[in-house]
């Protein structure tokens, strides 16, 4: 288990963590001896279960259904927070969702929606995590891009445009709080083997792999080994950096 220097449980919340790649994120924490909050869109059975799973690992637990875009819930969410733990110590920004289509055709409300879940929900949770890091003058941020954001597939020009967001206000933010102790990086996952992936897994999984230098799609698993390797205070040197988990698919 980490501990900070007053011997209490290290705090990590993540967002979008009742599936796929925010549950193994939530697991791989709760893991590590982390209290959590964490906060989801809709599903209340797999809330419940995750909070089941925390408090049977010992981890308090805050939990709350939300959309990461609604100031105000996000603000109250943030209250719970400090009046529970006091502290944050990690904040992940997993939440995410795609609306693909050819761009000709899109509607605005797709445009809308996945750019208030990617953009503006992760500056929101990423400005209230930092009021509360500020005090302690340490934290890590660690915010979900995509490999779209750089190798972008044809239908996907509002989520591109959503994860090349993320990694430049990942690189602002680190350039803005790199001095009061608080590191900012990202993660860009390839495909990996989640309910998001299915349909595209489903559609062009022989021509995909035959793209992998891995010979095999990455695990939700393999993202939430990434996240905590950025989370570890031993890692300080480490700031303003997009790290590419996908397999090699982006050189094959």
């Amino acid at each position: 288990m980490e501990r900070n220097e007053n011997n209490a449980r290290p705090v990590a919340v993540i967002t979008g963590a009742t599936r796929g790649i925010g549950r193994s994120i939530a697991q791989a924490f709760i893991g590590q001896g982390y209290d959590i909050a964490f906060c989801y869109r809709s599903n209340d059975v797999e809330a419940l279960s995750l909070m089941a799973e925390a408090e049977s690992a010992g981890s308090r637990v805050v939990a709350s259904r939300l959309d990461v875009s609604d100031e105000s819930a996000v603000l109250g969410f943030f209250e719970k927070i400090e009046q529970q733990f006091g502290r944050l110590d990690v904040l992940v920004n997993n939440a995410g969702q795609t609306r693909d289509g050819l761009l000709v055709s899109m509607e605005k409300k797709d445009m809308d929606d996945v750019l208030a879940t990617n953009v503006v929900g992760t500056l929101l949770f990423c400005r209230e995590a930092v009021k509360l890091m500020l005090p302690a003058r340490c934290g890590s941020i660690i915010n979900l891009s995509s490999i779209t954001a750089t190798k972008a597939n044809k239908g996907q020009t509002n989520y591109a445009a959503s994860k090349g967001a993320v990694e430049a206000l990942t690189r602002a933010l680190a350039v803005e709080v790199g001095k009061k102790g608080i590191r900012v990086n990202a993660v860009a996952p390839g495909v990996i083997k989640t309910e998001m992936a299915g349909e595209l897994l489903g559609n062009f999984e022989k021509q995909l792999k035959q793209r992998l230098l891995a010979r095999t799609f990455g695990e939700p698993n393999d993202i939430a080994a990434a996240v905590l390797f950025l989370a570890r205070p031993e890692n300080h040197y480490i700031t303003g950096q997009v790290l590419t988990v996908d397999g090699g698919i982006t050189l094959g």
